[in-house]
């Protein structure tokens, strides 16, 4: 991957707060959810709490799609990614787990504050190894995409 379409792709991650995270359902219907999350180069964690249906859904099957994108006002401006992407529950005592956490709370100043103190152990953390990404990009014409396989990274074979 290019250095030029590397810091692309890192600056929409970083500048975004919010994705729409595409999980399959075991009846094979997939439901997609609005996220918040943190990301350290190219993996991305989140919060969610312990029986939510996302946990359900990777518990089933952890193959996932993602959106982001930053806010515009016209087409032309229009800059977002879409990824193919593994999702992983953390051990709640993992240090990945606990940078995922610092992750989210330098994101998110207040983000612990919505969990009350007696749900504090209903909260996982997920991380989400993207292996595939399309970046869009209209600055650079309609439709723009280029197409890019993180390196490192790869897919999960199988349902």
């Amino acid at each position: 991957m290019d250095t030029q379409l590397k810091t692309f792709i890192l600056e929409i991650m970083a500048t975004s707060r919010d994705m729409s995270l595409a999980t399959l359902r075991e009846d094979g219907y997939p439901q997609a959810n609005l996220v918040s999350y943190a990301n350290d180069d190219f993996l991305i964690y989140f919060a969610t709490a312990r029986d939510s249906s996302k946990v359900r859904n990777i518990s089933f099957c952890e193959k996932v799609s993602l959106t982001i994108n930053t806010p515009y006002n016209a087409w032309p401006e229009l800059r977002a990614l879409s990824m193919a992407a593994t999702a992983q529950i953390l051990p709640d005592d993992s240090a990945e787990c606990a940078h995922a956490v610092s992750l989210l709370a330098q994101k998110f100043s207040n983000v612990w504050d919505m969990v009350p103190q007696d749900q504090t152990g209903q909260t996982l953390v997920i991380r989400l190894q993207p292996w595939l990404i399309s970046a869009l990009d209209y600055r650079q014409g309609f439709g723009h995409t280029t197409l890019v396989s993180v390196p490192g990274f790869k897919p999960v074979t199988g349902s």
